[in-house]
């Protein structure tokens, strides 16, 4: 699997600054970042606790979700999930955790959609108005329903980037940062099995409401069709090699939230 390395790698030399989510989830969230070759290179931790160490699944939630996207054809930043030890506040952790390379060309720069819309909205122009203004619909489109899949509680309005060019050409960048989503917060097996899969939990989200379901109704009907099917064979892609990370309710149980979330969007729109 290239997108998983299970070869324990020494990452000590990493500095890593703590992120408080800003979408009101408990937890830190750690990121690093370095330069080889040239490339900036970004590291991510899942949710961590002073006490406790790392106790969230983010990070494998992240390549979870990059390979749906894979199969679902949506344009995505691609995640490599790596095993090594780190070093935190001077204590040794051996832990999985996320890699990516920067997605911005030379010469590009990243601004946040909502500090865009900002600038650029006219008045009283709504975040899902602006959208279509600018002609962003299908790929906003496409974010919804992969965020109505994978309950994704954190799509906040830094989540969604604009690059801009040095001659101010725009685009939007790469969907990114999904790992507060699936399973999120289940820390043992007790709330893995007790955890209700097509429950309309309340989320952030910058374009559109707090309900991931509500926000399918924005979508216009030609580009409920803007993704490829899934189908019950593509689960073994998607959860190949997390049984050794996972334990195998948790894995089980991520397949049937993804599946009958998927089914919940094909018999509300009669696909």
């Amino acid at each position: 699997m290239k997108d998983i390395n299970f070869e324990k790698k020494d990452y000590t030399y990493l500095q890593w600054s703590k992120v408080r989510s800003s979408s009101g989830t408990a937890g830190s969230f750690l990121k690093a970042t370095e330069i080889k070759s040239g490339k900036k290179i970004y590291y991510k931790l899942s949710d961590f606790d002073s006490v406790f160490g790392i106790v969230g699944h983010e990070c494998v939630n992240e390549i979870i979700v990059s390979r749906l996207l894979n199969i679902l054809g949506v344009y995505h930043l691609r995640y490599n999930l790596i095993y090594g030890e780190i070093k935190i506040d001077s204590k040794r952790y051996t832990t999985y955790f996320c890699k990516s390379e920067s997605f911005r060309k030379e010469g590009e720069r990243k601004i946040t959609f909502e500090d865009y819309y900002q600038i650029e909205k006219k008045d009283d122009e709504t975040p899902f108005d602006f959208v279509k203004r600018c002609g962003w619909e299908e790929e906003f489109a496409q974010m919804l329903i992969i965020d109505f899949l994978i309950l994704n509680r954190d799509r906040h309005g830094a989540n969604i980037e604009v690059i801009m060019d040095s001659k101010g050409a725009v685009r939007l960048a790469p969907l990114f940062d999904q790992g507060i989503s699936l399973l999120f917060g289940c820390h043992n097996e007790e709330m893995i099995k007790k955890f209700e899969i097509l429950e309309d939990r309340p989320i952030q989200s910058f374009v559109g409401s707090n309900s991931t379901k509500e926000n399918l109704k924005l979508i216009e009907e030609k580009y409920l069709y803007s993704i490829q099917k899934l189908s019950e064979g593509d689960r073994e892609y998607i959860l190949e090699g997390l049984e050794d990370i996972l334990s195998e309710t948790h894995i089980e149980k991520i397949w049937e939230m993804i599946w009958k979330r998927w089914l919940y969007y094909e018999s509300m729109f009669n696909l």
